[in-house]
């Protein structure tokens, strides 16, 4: 009797929330609202952003999906259009329809004017995102050459979790002859180069890619632009959180506090222990020490120096 007590007010919940969503959206299509300061997670796939972004979306004054965003982003510019390049969207791709798509979607779903939203393309696209919210704020999450690209390969080996759709890519992938048959996470500029290439060499081109892109686009950004080093999450969450909040003009409470003060113990799609140099017992550490000087120039770029 209790689980259809629980079955029957959990439809009843989700029904009414699904109402709630249309209500806003025709209320958002009547008043057009003018959705402000929206924030932008950005960093390589697998450097902590999920991390950053989950404890953004704590803040009770963000509206958050509280999930990644890629098939939205997708839908307004597919791929295809492209001829499969990249997941670069131009700048030039910005246009009012895109915006209001993008309002609705995050004020339907969450009453807010202010929202924050990740997935692991939208450092790629960071002059297009401006376009569409010139006072949008951006969250870069840096983390070490040789975690990163460990985290990357470990997550290679999960393609049901991070691999895009081998249907939708017009190429056959065959890294590491074949070991590797689904590409994971984004798709870098000269992606194609790499198709028959070690997973290392394919890590490194997307830690690579993915952080330059977003380097160029800080000047563009300028004053409304955080760093966070992901290393330094893990050393004093506290501080580093307090840090993020005062950057993109968000209090931090004492709810958020305590949050951060124990998002550590259960942190967001860990492979295992959070630690630093986690890489350097792992057994990809000779493919790691092999590709580290194709990272180094944007690395020390990112301020990690000498690898």
């Amino acid at each position: 009797m209790k689980e259809l007590i629980e079955k029957v007010y959990k439809t009843a919940a989700f029904y009414q929330a699904k109402a709630l969503r249309v209500l806003r959206g025709h209320w958002f299509d009547w008043t057009k609202p003018r959705l402000n300061r929206p924030i932008f997670v950005v960093g390589c796939s697998r450097a902590g952003t999920t991390l950053v972004y989950k404890t953004l979306s704590e803040s009770a004054h963000l509206g958050s999906l509280h999930k990644e965003t890629h098939d939205f982003w997708a839908s307004l510019h597919p791929l295809e259009e492209r001829g499969f390049d990249s997941h670069v969207i131009p700048p030039e791709a910005a246009c009012e329809a895109d915006r209001k798509a993008v309002s609705r979607l995050f004020y339907s779903h969450t009453g807010k004017l202010r929202f924050v939203d990740k997935n692991n393309q939208n450092g790629l696209s960071i002059p297009y995102l401006h376009a569409l919210f010139p006072d949008a704020y951006f969250v870069y999450v840096k983390r070490n050459p040789g975690d990163n690209i460990h985290s990357l390969i470990e997550g290679w080996k999960k393609p049901e979790v991070f691999g895009l759709w081998a249907k939708d890519l017009p190429a056959q992938v065959n890294i590491e002859e074949g070991k590797f048959r689904r590409w994971c996470f984004f798709l870098p500029p000269g992606w194609r180069k790499y198709l028959n290439a070690s997973i290392e060499e394919v890590c490194a081109l997307q830690y690579r890619a993915m952080n330059a892109a977003i380097l160029k686009a800080k000047a563009l950004v300028k004053n409304r632009w955080c760093e966070v080093f992901y290393e330094d999450i893990l050393v004093e969450p506290v501080g580093s959180f307090t840090k993020v909040f005062a950057a993109v003009d968000v209090p931090f409470d004492d709810s958020l506090r305590r949050h951060c003060q124990v998002v550590l113990q259960n942190p967001y799609n860990a492979f295992s222990r959070v630690g630093i140099d986690k890489w350097k017992a792992s057994p990809n550490r000779e493919k790691i020490e092999r590709i580290l000087p194709h990272v180094e120039e944007v690395a020390r770029e990112m301020g990690y120096g000498q690898s």
